[in-house]
């Protein structure tokens, strides 16, 4: 078989794309397509397997082997040379194909006297949609030209399945799951929720509108002035002062460099534009077979490095003008399900809140920062669903339902009469919930309960409002920090809290300072390793070793106060000293406003979060210094408890309602009771946001919680149906108790004495 010239494979891709063209149907269309290959290839078989059933391939035409074999020859996944190169999304290029150990004897197909065998796999996106093989009797090896050519044909062989054209979608992929049939996907709720809408893919695949290069010195000269401009940006990047580029964060830099510099993904995309390929063509089908070979890998380190060259394959495609059509074709619809693989959190604010509805983020944790700002704005998101992006097609109908961890694609009408139904009622509970609003939250037996939000960004302000809250009880400053590129500069910090105290219309606010390390660290921050971040260096102790941070965020603070009440509170005390070291800090910023003769706070509260065991053994002195408390309950009880609650393996381990957490809560509230009455001692974890854990809190002598938004009106009408004599009394009985958890005698509780346990969804 003589080499392919330069022309060859450009004259067989325009052949091609006039067969597919024809109005022929789909068996006719195929048979043609391998003949054509063949005949151009030089080559005595070419043949086309397309998957089954995810796991069995099927050959679908041929061209020189017995066509009788056609449909009835079968191969698994990873069994003979046509399984191994689909199992391993690698080209086998082989001299004497019968000598190979994965060799697997057909007898139906009579491919006997065929030694030289080259099979390259039908790839795109992660999927393997087939593979495509060209065979000839003498035991010769395929040059790289000619490999080259193969893989370029199979990437339009790609797109005519992806297209449905040839067979069923539905018989690509595993576990019959496809992207034209209904699916169920379960996941990781992430932020709570219930969302009915349309599918929108964060990052669409970009159909390239012209594959075929009519002029392949004008293509490379376009990638390569493309991979130019990559490198200089990535070059940049290092080179900037703005970053803190140090240790393990320069290193990522480097190494990102080094792919971008790497010359054998050069040569590749070369490689496929001499094949016949345009720029962008060439960049896709590069990725592709990268993205198929890397996900196919055991190796966590190679798995990770796939996400360095997808972000290089995208950069280098915005440098060539992309060159395609966006697969979402417009602006986002009403009531989007976000789709994505993975997302920052400052893709997400890109959005109108108004449009989306829910998100879906397969790579997404608790702990990331996509799930910490979901949270905060109040969009259901559910992650942990690798593989479903691949499946999802815009304008699919979505069902979202973090209650049972459920993403329903495509699904049937009775699904969605049933989901329908569900949000009638749901509707129904939020009209109850809007009733009392502006009702103030009172106890039957007359003890005013303060109710805040949990906030971060400029986006959770029209919460106050529209839940009817106090104020805002916790105001999360790293939020700022994390989602943007570089670190805010003490105008940006000014102007953002300037605007908070504005939208709050006079509502008490309170700032906890910067919160970050452990699981929160910005992308330009360089990351300390550690063996327990979350006990690590994090939140007031990167404040005490960086105290120009917290002095520069004060300054913020009291500017943006412009003689308004100011409140501060300091996460992640330990110890009293470190709070008045911190203390001593903010009181030198107002004496420096003051001494500029700036206007000062009209009162200045400075507080303290007890989320670390050891302030528990100082409370009398940490309440006689603080102006107030705030209970941090979700790191607070994971410190108690000795139980990680982002690992899903121990985060069970223990009852927000035990009797230790009883005794913890009510310690806490009797010393403020005994030795600072006036001071406020708030919880703003978790447990304040749900209707039964509050009852506890208000039983035990807690007058004001904080929570998200959406938890306000169920928390209020628990409050307003709440008389707290007999729940004292109760409180007092299961702090003495064995049992692992009160909850069950707490739901009886509040049955027996109709108190309203109700949940947003």
């Amino acid at each position: 078989m003589p080499p392919v010239s330069v022309g060859g494979p450009r004259v067989l891709l325009r052949r091609l794309r006039e067969i597919m063209a024809e109005r022929i149907s789909a068996q006719p269309r195929l048979d043609k397509l391998v003949s054509v290959i063949a005949a151009n290839m030089v080559a005595e078989v070419c043949s086309v397997y397309l998957r089954r059933g995810g796991r069995e391939l099927e050959l679908f035409a041929t061209e020189g082997l017995n066509r009788t074999a056609v449909h009835k020859t079968h191969l698994n996944l990873g069994e003979g040379l046509v399984g191994l190169v689909a199992s391993t999304a690698v080209p086998l290029n082989l001299t004497n194909a019968p000598e190979h150990p994965n060799f697997a004897y057909r007898p139906e197909t009579g491919e006997d006297p065929f030694r030289s065998f080259l099979g390259v796999p039908i790839v795109r996106g992660e999927r393997v949609f087939g593979v495509l093989t060209v065979q000839n009797r003498t035991a010769r090896q395929y040059d790289e030209e000619e490999e080259e050519a193969l893989l370029t044909i199979a990437m339009v062989l790609a797109e005519v399945v992806a297209q449905g054209a040839l067979v069923d979608l539905s018989e690509l992929d595993e576990g019959g799951l496809s992207p034209t049939r209904p699916a169920v996907f379960r996941g990781d709720p992430l932020a709570e929720g219930i969302a009915i809408g349309t599918a929108y893919l964060h990052e669409p695949r970009v159909k390239i509108d012209s594959l075929i290069a009519d002029d392949p010195v004008a293509e490379l000269a376009r990638l390569d002035k493309a991979l130019g401009d990559l490198r200089q940006g990535v070059d940049a990047m290092l080179e900037s002062t703005e970053l803190d580029l140090s240790g393990e964060t320069r290193e990522v830099i480097e190494a990102y460099r080094l792919f971008a510099h790497d010359q054998g993904w050069s040569h590749r995309l070369r490689d496929a534009v001499r094949a016949g390929l345009t720029a962008e063509a060439a960049v896709e089908r590069v990725q592709d077979e990268t993205r198929a070979r890397f996900s196919r890998t055991d190796d966590a380190y190679l798995r990770e490095r796939l996400h360095d060259f997808d972000d290089l394959a995208r950069r280098l495609q915005r440098h060539l003008g992309l060159g395609g059509t966006n697969e979402n074709g417009g602006a986002i619809p009403a009531n989007a399900v976000v789709f994505a693989r993975a997302m920052g959190p400052a893709d997400l604010l890109d959005y109108s809140r108004d449009k989306i509805v829910g998100l879906v983020v397969e790579e997404a944790t608790a702990t990331s920062h996509i799930s910490i700002v979901a949270r905060a704005m109040g969009i259901p998101l559910i992650g942990g669903t690798i593989g479903i992006t691949d499946l999802t097609r815009l304008g699919d109908d979505v069902i979202l339902d973090s209650q049972s961890c459920e993403i329903h694609l495509r699904p049937s009408a009775e699904i969605m009469r049933v989901f329908d139904a569900k949000r009638g009622l749901l509707a129904q509970r939020e009209a109850r919930f809007a009733a009392i609003r502006d009702e103030p939250a009172v106890t039957k037996d007359g003890i005013r309960i303060a109710l805040n939000i949990n906030a971060g960004l400029l986006i959770d302000l029209p919460h106050l409002a529209e839940s009817g809250s106090d104020g805002i009880g916790l105001f999360r400053t790293e939020l700022q920090f994390l989602i943007g590129t570089t670190m805010p500069r003490l105008a940006d910090q000014i102007s953002f809290y300037k605007a908070v105290y504005d939208s709050a219309e006079g509502k008490p606010i309170t700032f906890r300072t910067l919160d970050l390390g452990g699981d929160k660290v910005p992308n330009y921050a360089r990351r300390v390793r550690e063996e327990n971040p979350a006990l690590g260096w994090r939140a007031i102790r990167i404040a005490l070793d960086r105290p120009a941070l917290l002095r520069y965020q004060v300054r913020a603070l009291i500017t943006a106060a412009n003689g308004r009440p100011l409140k501060i509170m300091l996460p992640m005390v330990s110890e009293v000293s470190e709070f008045q070291a911190a203390k001593l800090l903010i009181d030198r910023e107002v004496s420096r406003a003051a001494q500029r003769g700036s206007p000062v706070p009209a009162k200045l509260e400075i507080g303290a979060m007890v989320e670390v065991p050891s302030l528990l053994f100082e409370l009398h002195q940490i309440l006689t210094c603080a102006d107030f408390l705030s209970v941090g309950s979700n790191d607070l009880l994971q410190f108690i408890f000795a139980a990680d609650r982002s690992n899903p393996t121990v985060a069970r381990r223990y009852d927000t309602l035990s009797p230790a957490v009883l005794n913890l809560i009510r310690r806490i509230a009797l010393a403020g009771a005994d030795v600072a009455p006036r001071r406020t001692i708030s919880v703003c974890g978790e447990m304040a946001g749900r209707p039964l854990e509050a009852m506890a809190l208000v039983g035990l002598g807690i007058t004001s919680l904080s929570m998200q938004a959406s938890m306000i009106a169920p928390v209020k009408m628990m409050i307003r149906s709440l008389d707290t004599r007999p729940l004292r009394g109760l409180l007092e009985q299961l702090c003495t108790i064995n049992d692992r958890s009160t909850r069950s005698r707490l739901t009886e509780f509040a049955k027996h004495e109709g108190v309203v346990i109700e949940h947003p969804f």
